[in-house]
């Protein structure tokens, strides 16, 4: 159609979206993507549901305080930290009453975490509402677990 302009398109506004909805598994662990690096984290940290959000970026600053080369990711739906080429030295994950810290080298830390696993090295620091987190204590075997071989998959 000769002489004829086409109609003009009209932009629409671009559309507004608000943090992205994020999957509470079984006992109210975050669904999060795969990840390396400390974004896959935080949006883990983000998620956690009530109390559990608080502690789980108080667990992450002071990782993070205490152990400068920290490297994080987030695996099997849980942030994992780790030092390059050493392996991951501590896992955290949420369950319905408490979050569980993982010492994936806990049976060499002093003095041991208190909880057990069916695995040798592993012990676990399980974190209720309530508790009173003994902060020196938990930055010493942060440190001591950084200190350590780490564990990788395949490796255990």
């Amino acid at each position: 159609m000769a002489g004829k302009a086409a109609p003009k398109k009209r932009a629409s506004a671009p559309r507004k979206r608000g943090p992205a909805k994020v999957a509470l598994l079984a006992g109210g662990n975050p669904q999060i993507a795969k990840g390396l690096g400390d974004a896959p984290v935080q949006a883990y940290l983000a998620a956690m549901p009530g109390w559990k959000r608080d502690l789980g970026q108080r667990l992450d600053a002071l990782i993070a305080r205490t152990v400068p080369t920290v490297c994080k990711a987030v695996k099997w739906n849980s942030p994992l930290y780790g030092i390059e080429g050493q392996g991951w030295f501590l896992g955290i994950h949420v369950f319905t009453r408490y979050v569980k810290v993982a010492f994936f080298r806990g049976a060499s830390l002093r003095p041991v975490p208190p909880g057990a696993s069916k695995s040798n090295e592993t012990r676990y620091l399980d974190i209720h509402e309530d508790d009173e987190l003994d902060l020196a204590q938990l930055a010493s075997w942060v440190k001591q677990a950084a200190a350590l071989p780490g564990w990788s998959p395949g490796a255990a």
